[in-house]
């Protein structure tokens, strides 16, 4: 497998390489060259033991072939989920009439992001240890991301780690666990804006070229094909474990990377009938599922805060299949959208998309309407972008619809206050959570400015300022 970029200037690379870089040379995204088929194993689900590992292993090795041995590659698949606390990984929940909830959040900082960062921090060290290299990953979350990638790669000698936050926009509990972690190679960073600033930042230290060699920059966000690849498997588990012959998914989405994940499993064969892209009132990607164009505005808070974005880089991905794989056209689409704040799509494409996609605006009075509903009704507690989904899903459900499955991204006490407000009690606190309100935290606090974010990393990563 080679691997291309969406802007289409960047040089074709492997596995391996496209791990590390992250980014591809020419601002755009790796994405492989061709898609390859899911194999009839992975299919029915009829995969060595029949556990996820079997069948992750199983999916993603088209991706990584000629990049490991098979049997090495099996171990750190078997490794990364080994320490996840359902025997599952992923577990479904019926909640009637065809509906379910996919749990995503089993994982170490449960959230969604686990499934795949367990997976890639294990990669990474494989990968520069093979090589004897050393690398600085840079990255920006709104919320879970960066807790996922330190709890990744923290202690791990060829690696530092630098992760954006946006001051005052992530949950107590998002931050606590990226800043009380105790490791000498995690440096945390609260900027001054929004997830959008932090990513705009991320994104121009990578086009800076000097800059990026000379730190030897690497990153974790869904930029890197690899976040992607490892998302693709619970969509084909969650078909093939229940006999979901046809199914629709509904994706709380904020950087689009989840639900291209799914777009990618459908792309290899698995038989998705559309995506519901549910999104709170930060609603860009709304805009452009139902109508086909797009405006920036700007990023509002909310309860669903990892939502809470105008850009979705895994966009550029989607477009880019949209666009016929033409390369220079989604590079000039893109920076005409970034010039603008606005992009409209072809009438033709916009059709196509009808068919197989939907955009739905949730706000936090449905948000905290749906969690109330649901504890009523159940006794079950979810956190409010997995209620985001939910909601999405029993809007626009029709007679005729197959199963849904609801991606439930993020274990609800990481959003107690918001969860408490809608059914007046405190989800239960996972006894690692409980404890990092006694640890001390560790942030540098940063204006949204290029060159005090560089110098810092720079600072970071032990080579300089510069």
């Amino acid at each position: 497998m080679k691997y291309i970029s969406t802007r289409g200037r960047a040089p074709v690379l492997g596995f391996g390489d496209v791990l590390l870089a992250g980014m591809a040379a020419d601002g755009g995204l790796y994405v492989p060259d061709h898609w390859p088929e899911l194999s009839p194993e992975a299919l029915t689900g009829n995969v060595g033991t029949g556990d996820y590992s079997d069948l992750a292993s199983e999916v993603m090795w088209p991706f990584v072939d000629g990049a490991y041995p098979r049997a090495r590659f099996d171990k750190l698949v078997r490794d990364a989920y080994a320490g996840f606390a359902h025997p599952e990984v992923v577990p479904m929940v019926e909640l009637g009439r065809g509906l379910w909830l996919m749990e995503l959040f089993h994982g170490p900082t449960l959230a969604f992001k686990d499934i795949a960062l367990q997976l890639v921090g294990r990669l990474f060290d494989e990968e520069l240890a093979r090589r004897g290299e050393r690398v600085t990953i840079v990255g920006a979350t709104s919320g879970d991301t960066g807790s996922a990638a330190i709890e990744a790669v923290r202690d791990r000698e060829n690696i530092q780690v630098v992760i954006l936050h946006p001051k005052g926009r992530v949950s107590d509990v998002q931050r606590r666990q990226m800043t009380t972690v105790d490791s000498a190679n995690v440096h945390n960073v609260a900027i001054e804006g929004t997830f959008d600033d932090c990513q705009d930042l991320v994104k121009a230290m990578f086009a800076d070229a000097a800059f990026r060699a000379e730190q030897r920059l690497s990153a974790v966000n869904s930029i890197n094909w690899a976040r992607v690849m490892a998302q693709t498997v619970y969509y084909v588990a969650a078909a093939t474990r229940y006999g979901l012959e046809r199914v629709s998914f509904s994706v709380p989405t904020g950087n689009f990377g989840n639900v291209l994940a799914g777009h990618v499993a459908r792309q290899m064969g698995l038989a998705i009938d559309r995506f519901m892209v549910a999104s709170n009132r930060n609603d860009i990607l709304t805009q452009f599922f139902t109508t086909g164009s797009m405006a920036i505005s700007q990023v509002r808070p909310t309860l669903s805060p990892s939502m809470d974005i105008q850009v979705s880089s895994n966009l550029e991905r989607l477009l880019f299949e949209l666009f016929d794989r033409d390369g220079i056209r989604t590079a000039q689409e893109l920076e005409d959208f970034r010039a603008t704040g606005e992009m409209r799509i072809d009438a033709r494409i916009a059709a196509d998309l009808e068919r197989g996609w939907s955009g739905i605006r949730v706000d936090d009075r449905e948000t905290t309407a749906t969690i109330a509903e649901l504890y009523r009704d159940t006794g079950m507690i979810i956190d409010p972008h997995t209620a985001v989904g939910l909601t999405a899903a029993r809007r626009c459900r029709t007679s005729s619809e197959g199963p849904i499955v609801v991606l439930a991204t993020a274990h609800p006490a990481k959003f107690g206050d918001a969860v408490e407000a809608a059914i007046g009690v405190k989800p239960p606190m996972p006894q690692t959570l409980a404890e990092l309100a006694d640890r001390p935290e560790r942030c540098t606090r940063l204006a949204n400015d290029l060159a005090a974010v560089k110098a810092h990393v720079a600072r970071c990563s032990g080579r300089g300022a510069g």
